[in-house]
């Protein structure tokens, strides 16, 4: 499967690994953002969702 065929969030992340590598962050490091990342942007998309019920 070409890449560019690929779901938004499939590339992003396959652009979010080639980020990380290429600055050689160290695995525990990536995670432990990663999942700061990952709290900041459910929270946001709940923050989202509850103003499209509100309308």
């Amino acid at each position: 499967m070409s890449l560019d065929l690929a779901p938004d969030h499939i590339k992003l992340a396959v652009d979010l690994i080639e980020l990380l590598e290429s600055h050689q962050v160290e695995p525990h490091v990536a995670v432990g953002a990663l999942t700061i990342v990952l709290h900041d942007f459910k929270e946001k998309q709940n923050k989202l969702e509850e103003v499209d019920k509100e309308k």
